[in-house]
């Protein structure tokens, strides 16, 4: 299995290398789940963005956590170490081997009390939630970013925090999309889409980050119907 998107950050490859390699490990099982998971090649956040989120959420400590892609678990046990007392975590994930290698690391590391997971498409989950979260990650098929924002705002907490990966990709992000393979050009227009709405969108406030394949973070400033821009895919 090829984790593509730890070989195609947008920063200069030496300064990838200082950020892996200066920036200290993770201690005990995590620091373990992660160089199992880098040594075959299975996806899961790059360390560097590891290390952001981990730093972000020692003072923000939210106590509902949604995630939108759970892989084998990495980041949800990372981000789960910061719930406070009576938090929660719920995950999903539409692929059977995911969930069963992430239902054993969760074990493993003494988190399946606190963490809950979701099987299925996210497309058919998202918009049966019926609670609200402070933080939101999603990290899942980049041509359903666009289509679940409006289902993630929905469930969000007003002051609440959306955390997005790999939205730069590979920082062909703003190239003409006639340079695109065609294969690509969907994940492309989608991106571009939903980079434009939310960052002009007058009920949010945005920050990008340039670590790994980008991320983009989004606080929900008040609440608001996001609902209709689910229009402009239609018919895509």
């Amino acid at each position: 299995m090829l984790n593509e998107m730890m070989h195609r950050p947008v920063v200069k490859p030496e300064l990838v290398d200082y950020m892996r390699q200066a920036q200290k490990p993770f201690p005990g099982g995590l620091g373990q789940l992660e160089k199992e998971a880098n040594q075959l090649g299975i996806p899961i956040i790059p360390h560097e963005t590891a290390v952001f989120i981990d730093f972000i959420l020692g003072p923000y400590q939210p106590k509902d956590i949604l995630e939108i892609g759970t892989a084998i678990g990495f980041s949800a046990s990372l981000m789960a170490q910061h719930l406070p007392k009576g938090g929660s975590l719920t995950t999903i994930d539409r692929y059977e081997l995911m969930y069963t290698r992430a239902k054993a690391n969760f074990e493993k590391l003494g988190l399946s009390d606190v963490i809950t997971q979701l099987e299925g498409d996210a497309a058919d989950i998202l918009p049966q939630l019926d609670r609200q979260y402070d933080f939101i990650f999603m990290d899942s098929a980049k041509a359903k970013y666009y289509e679940f924002f409006p289902y993630c705002m929905k469930v969000l907490k007003t002051g609440g925090i959306l955390l997005v990966d790999d939205i730069f990709q590979g920082g062909t992000i703003l190239d003409d999309i006639s340079t695109i393979p065609r294969r690509n050009r969907k994940i492309h227009r989608r991106l571009n889409l939903f980079l434009d709405t939310v960052q002009a969108h007058p009920a949010l406030k945005t920050s990008l980050i340039p670590l790994g394949d980008g991320l983009i973070m989004i606080q929900k400033l008040e609440e608001h119907d996001f609902m209709p821009l689910l229009d402009h895919i239609n018919h895509d």
